[in-house]
């Protein structure tokens, strides 16, 4: 029996997505790499997450926009007329071609080879790749999450949609129901509503749980006025008669079922550590199937990295882009070890109304028992608010009530995602009440809303 040959390189990354910020750079210091990915070049955020999403999000809040045209004396004949197909094939394109030219570049790099297949830990620095042994004397695991399937009776039986099916079907159905309600429920479930879809959501408890809770109220009230939203009730079992879902559930004592076209299935993410062959290591996981890292993003094996969705201390993309910048500049440039401090972490959920956020929630400040000052204004309440006449939406500030410092900002409305930066600088710098109220702000400019949230929140001193 003829033993497998050993293939050793200076370092191996794991998953093409956060894993990128890996690759390249350590490259073009003259190592050789092994970029490993048995998906599409880019990982998730190119391919089926960030990307797409806000390319397919955007033509929704444009129809938005059209179909509320009569509130400032506007008019249009008729409803939108969504053209589903191509608007999807289009986005779908746009990402291919994208993701598609990465290999390429790989292949002009005679330092990286690119192995396209799973990947499988056979020990601690050995991995087995298209039947092939890989070694190095580092390893950097960035695989990611994926859909978390919730168990419900029938669900493993049916044709469901995650967020990978839905981002690029291009039959738009008339009737969908969505199973979930954090943010890539709410995000998609939007977006398939605002083409003209008929929305039913199961929420298991709450929806956007993660947010400061008075913008969980608020999201959850205007979104209920738009779509049906059950809260506190998921299916009991679904089936499916070969064209429509039939979904199972109890409401109020009553057996009842929703009969819709199409079913999407968004109860959250869990890691990409179910097959890595983990259990042949000494690397460990937690609980949830997350990967341990210590302060430097090292596993329990040495010069064994991980980092992104798959550590599960941050779910976004941009969390990975700084984990990943850490470990390139500690363990493969630098080499000056010190522990990964992260600065406050924003967030933004890409639905209508738009949400972001950064810092602590109320919610978190009261459990901690730290005194605190709330300043909250609304949109409506605003010299630019006289000119969008928003329905919905506010700035809150949380702040220190003894530093003054900024703790938290919470926003809820058009524009959230960008407002929020002001927000994320002076919580990077330290600012406090005092230096936001020593800030000239642009008038009638949206920021003006943070300034009379300060404002709210100085009048509490008093």
């Amino acid at each position: 029996m003829n033993e497998r040959v050993l293939v050793k390189y200076d370092v191996i990354v794991i998953g093409s997505g956060g894993g990128s910020k890996i690759t390249r750079p350590v490259a073009s210091m003259g190592k050789k790499v092994a970029i490993i990915e048995k998906g599409y070049l880019g990982g998730t955020c190119l391919n089926h997450g960030c990307i797409p999403s806000k390319m397919l999000i955007h033509p929704a809040e444009v129809a938005d926009c059209v179909r509320d045209m009569e509130k400032y004396q506007l008019s249009v004949e008729g409803d939108v007329q969504v053209d589903f197909p191509r608007l999807v094939e289009r986005v779908t394109d746009v990402i291919m071609k994208d993701s598609g030219s990465i290999a390429p570049a790989y292949e002009k790099n005679p330092n990286i080879t690119l192995y396209q297949d799973h990947a499988r830990f056979v020990s601690n620095k050995v991995i087995e790749v298209s039947g092939q042994l890989l070694t190095a004397d580092q390893i950097v695991i960035a695989v990611g999450a994926k859909a978390r399937i919730p168990n419900i009776s029938g669900l493993e039986d049916v044709p469901y949609m995650t967020y990978k099916e839905a981002l690029r079907n291009t039959q738009q159905p008339q009737s969908m129901a969505v199973i979930g309600g954090g943010y890539i429920a709410v995000e998609l479930g939007y977006f398939y509503g605002s083409m003209g879809t008929d929305m039913t959501f199961f929420v298991r408890s709450q929806m956007v749980t993660a947010e400061d809770e008075d913008v969980q109220s608020a999201f959850t009230e205007a979104f209920q006025k738009r779509f049906d939203v059950k809260l506190g009730l998921i299916p009991s079992s679904v089936s499916y008669d070969g064209e429509r879902f039939h979904l199972n559930y109890e409401e109020a004592g009553e057996t009842k079922v929703l009969v819709v076209d199409s079913l999407l299935v968004a109860a959250g993410v869990v890691p990409c550590t179910d097959d890595l062959g983990l259990e042949m290591t000494d690397i460990k996981c937690t609980e949830n199937g997350y990967i341990q890292v210590d302060d430097y993003m090292e596993t329990d094996v040495k010069g064994v990295y991980s980092f992104g969705d798959v550590v599960g201390r941050y779910l976004f993309r941009h969390s990975a882009n700084f984990e990943g910048e850490y470990v390139l500049e500690t363990h493969f440039m630098s080499g000056d070890k010190k522990p990964i401090v992260y600065p406050p972490m924003p967030h933004a959920i890409f639905t209508n109304p738009q949400i972001a956020g950064v810092g602590e929630t109320e919610q978190a400040l009261k459990a901690s028992g730290k005194a605190y000052v709330v300043g909250l204004n609304w949109y409506k309440n605003s010299a630019m608010g006289m000119a969008l006449l928003p329905e919905t939406g506010f700035v809150k500030l949380l702040f220190d009530r003894q530093s003054l410092r900024l703790l938290g900002a919470h926003i809820i409305g058009e524009n959230a995602a960008t407002m929020c930066h002001m927000l994320i600088a002076y919580m990077v710098m330290g600012a406090t009440l005092n230096d936001m109220l020593a800030t000239i702000y642009i008038h009638p400019a949206l920021p003006e809303i943070v300034r009379n949230a300060a404002r709210k929140a100085a009048a509490q001193l008093v």
